[in-house]
């Protein structure tokens, strides 16, 4: 498969000032880095009247570039750039006015493209700019962020010259043939698109190209800094879908295994589970002498590219997810003969044989069971992560009662969903009852998605019972009726049943948004809640209320007969 590949070239000089306060970079990573978080090229310009605009733009470029790269890979390109350029900006702010006392202390513009797959992510506060040339024609992606007081023009927006900072962001499709162009205000400030627009339409080289930019903003008058870094598209990676095939299909599925087989070290003691998808295998690895789960892929997935690509994601998740509830997936340091996963062992049970061990189990045995998920779960959460499939079969206990949530096969990553592939990733995941409704409606899923999962095996736990009176599908979505929890067990509090069916509403944007708010409710009373008085019985329940009805009526009648008779 061919990579992302770009030429490059930058150009920049101090123009008629003593000292230039401008910097620029660019860094293309190697090995997995590359895909996983693409190239990356800043441009910054140290403000005017700044005391240190200097220190500012070069920490800011250099910080960014190693930083960025540092990041993890599930995290999107987003929430990378924003969580470093949040810091940034509190760094030059504070360090600002410690060691100059004023709010233009460390502050400058900043703007920033990372290619990663086939989209460009545009990033810029100030006005610094970002243009796009493609097809001959030239596009600026930025907008200036400057005001204007008398006939002088001042930044309105720029790193460190507030506590908290607005950034602008946007995503851009992009060609091979595309060039992308970052200059400061020196450059732009005394060219014009047209000038511009010609001298990239020229065979020069980048280098070449920026060199020229700066002479004719020097020869237009410029008395500022002067800096451009230009790149340009060479090869982007291609959806081969034969060539990703053949890298998936490198290692063959393992052979049928039976007890007492060693296989790349590890003897097999006895199997644990067998699907129709993958099988689990007790072994022993002889070499760090512990006892540890092998899952190996059926055959029947042999020629299933999107399977195959699955089952090896579950791993990649896997060693990136480290927490207590989380199951552990072991990195297998020797060469492998076939396509296999090695995780920890648990010995315990799953939550569904709890679940059945235990039809009314103790509210503190259920409260430890949940707070240990919302742990696990927060995990994923903080990496990007949606598990997409939770349910009480996904999720063990073992012998001390640490609760922890396995099988990560559907697991959506942020990072991972921004690099193209020739496979359709986009099928319905989950498993029924619990999978939340937005899926059924072809929406984009979210952290709620996973609150929603969570919420209906906290119900499940407190009652027995799914809180739906059916199970939910795209044509019964506003038909369907939530089912009241204390109706069910009268020993839940009403703010108890109300968190619940927050917790699982079918309006992702009516449901909890994070799981620390639904750990607070659920442990003690939202004062919202003890305020709403809950709708009579024959709102709630129809029918409850008529047999009820009826019920007192017939015994009404009974009573009245009887003393009629004696």
């Amino acid at each position: 498969m061919s990579e992302l590949r770009i030429s490059q070239g930058s150009h920049s000089i101090s123009g008629l000032k003593p000292v230039n306060e401008d910097a620029c970079g660019l860094h293309i990573p190697g090995g997995s880095l590359l895909e996983g978080k693409g190239i990356a090229a800043v441009i910054a310009d140290g403000m005017s009247g700044a005391v240190a605009g200097h220190e500012a733009s070069q920490t800011s470029v250099t910080s960014f570039l190693s930083d960025y790269f540092s990041t993890s890979e599930t995290w999107s390109v987003k929430k990378s750039v924003h969580t470093i350029l949040t810091a940034l900006n509190r760094w030059l702010y504070s360090q600002g006015h410690a060691s100059y006392g004023t709010s233009k202390g460390l502050v400058c513009t900043f703007s920033a493209v990372v290619i990663k797959s086939t989209t460009a992510h545009i990033f810029h506060v100030g006005d610094s700019r970002v243009y796009l040339y493609r097809n001959d024609g030239l596009e600026c992606l930025t907008n200036d962020h400057q005001t204007t007081v008398g006939d002088r023009c001042f930044l309105s927006r720029a790193l460190g010259i507030d506590l908290n900072v607005d950034i602008d962001y946007k995503t851009v499709p992009v060609e091979k043939g595309d060039r992308f162009l970052l200059t400061t205000d020196g450059m732009h400030g005394f060219l014009n698109d047209q000038h511009i627009q010609k001298t990239l339409a020229t065979d020069a080289d980048d280098t070449e190209l920026c060199q020229s930019l700066v002479a004719q903003a020097l020869d237009n008058s410029s008395d500022d800094n002067l800096t451009c870094l230009t790149f340009q598209i060479t090869e982007l990676p291609a959806s081969d879908e034969d060539a990703f095939y053949r890298q998936l299909t490198a290692l063959p599925f393992p052979p049928p295994l039976q007890p007492g087989m060693i296989l790349d070290g590890y003897r097999i003691i006895r199997e644990i589970h067998a699907s129709k998808r993958t099988e689990l295998y007790l072994a022993f690895d002889i070499q760090n002498d512990q006892q540890v789960v092998m899952k190996t892929p059926s055959v029947n997935y042999e020629d299933d590219a999107l399977f195959i690509d699955l089952f090896l994601h579950e791993e990649w998740i896997g060693r990136r997810a480290d927490n207590p509830h989380i199951m552990k997936v072991m990195k297998v340091e020797r060469k492998r003969q076939c396509l296999y996963t090695i995780t920890e062992y648990i010995e315990g049970q799953t939550l569904r044989q709890w679940m059945e061990q235990h039809p009314l189990p103790a509210p503190l045995e259920v409260q430890s069971i949940i707070e240990q998920l919302i742990k696990g779960l927060r995990a994923f959460q903080r990496l990007e992560m949606i598990h997409q499939d939770l349910k009480p079969e996904n999720i063990m206990i073992d012998l001390d009662g640490t609760v922890k949530i396995i099988d990560f096969g559907s697991t959506k990553v942020a990072g991972l969903g921004e690099i193209s592939t020739p496979l359709d990733q986009n099928s319905l995941l989950g498993t029924e009852n619990y999978t939340a409704p937005e899926y059924l409606l072809g929406q984009q899923p979210t952290n709620r998605s996973d609150i929603f999962s969570l919420g209906v095996i906290i119900y499940e736990l407190y009652t027995g019972k799914l809180p739906y009176s059916d199970t939910l599908t795209r044509r019964n979505l506003n038909r369907v009726q939530y089912q009241h929890a204390c109706d069910i067990n009268d020993q839940l509090p009403p703010w108890m049943d109300q968190t619940l069916a927050k917790a699982v509403q079918r309006n992702p944007e009516l449901r909890y948004d994070s799981l620390s708010e639904l750990q607070r409710d659920l442990t003690q009373a939202n004062p919202k809640f003890l305020k709403q008085a809950r709708a009579p019985l024959m709102e709630r329940n129809p029918l409850l209320f008529w047999k009820v009805t009826a019920a007192v009526l017939c015994l009404t009648n009974l009573i009245q007969l009887v003393i009629f008779l004696g």
